[in-house]
């Protein structure tokens, strides 16, 4: 929990995080609607807006323009949910599929000369840069993958799931964001969600 600069109340971010297939959109669906959220502060995912809006396909992945413009859509959905959230008719509550560590991750894992060159020019950017200390006061949920739910839509980033997965834990760990994992072992939605409700609010 965090408290918003444009505000005074408390805010409480969750963030979900993780590879494809993991459940992502189905258990923010669940929280949101568990919780009551309206469309002001829960955010679907922005990668697949700004693919649409942009002509970006899977095959641009690799490329820092992709990364740079979902990261910075994203960063401006947080920015509005966590206004709303604290305002007047807010519920103090934001919820995200996915997150600008999304893009940093994605474009670690997909640069061609493995140097990180363009994970790090994502994190230095001041958009970036601005949103960490909002990011480590929230909290973020990463899901394992389950190799049984992987579906090719097209759209979809078809990495390896595990050498995903440990991208984003390392990357979350160097950014010193807070997280929770939840196992393929909590494949239970009401299970799910339960958990993450008590992270929250414990």
């Amino acid at each position: 929990m965090s408290d918003d600069p444009h505000t005074s109340k408390t805010i409480t971010a969750i963030y979900v995080v993780g590879p494809s297939s993991t459940g992502k959109t189905t258990l923010c669906n669940a929280l949101a609607a568990r919780l009551g959220l309206s469309s002001e502060v829960y955010i679907t995912e922005v990668a697949r807006k700004v693919m649409r809006e942009r002509g970006f396909t899977r095959d641009d992945v690799g490329k820092v323009e992709m990364q740079r413009a979902i990261m910075e859509a994203q960063l401006a959905y947080d920015e509005s949910a966590r206004i709303y959230a604290g305002g007047r008719g807010g519920a103090g509550v934001v919820l995200s599929d996915r997150s600008a560590v999304d893009a940093v991750v994605y474009a670690e894992l997909n640069d061609d000369g493995e140097t990180g060159a363009m994970a790090r020019t994502l994190i230095a950017s001041p958009p970036f840069q601005a949103a960490l200390p909002a990011y480590r006061h929230s909290l973020f949920v990463l899901l394992q993958p389950v190799a049984e739910w992987l579906v090719d839509d097209g759209v979809r980033s078809l990495e390896d799931g595990w050498r995903c997965h440990e991208a984003f834990r390392v990357m979350l760990s160097n950014l010193d964001i807070p997280h929770i994992e939840l196992d393929g072992t909590s494949r239970w939605l009401e299970e799910r969600v339960a958990l993450v409700r008590m992270f929250a609010w414990k």
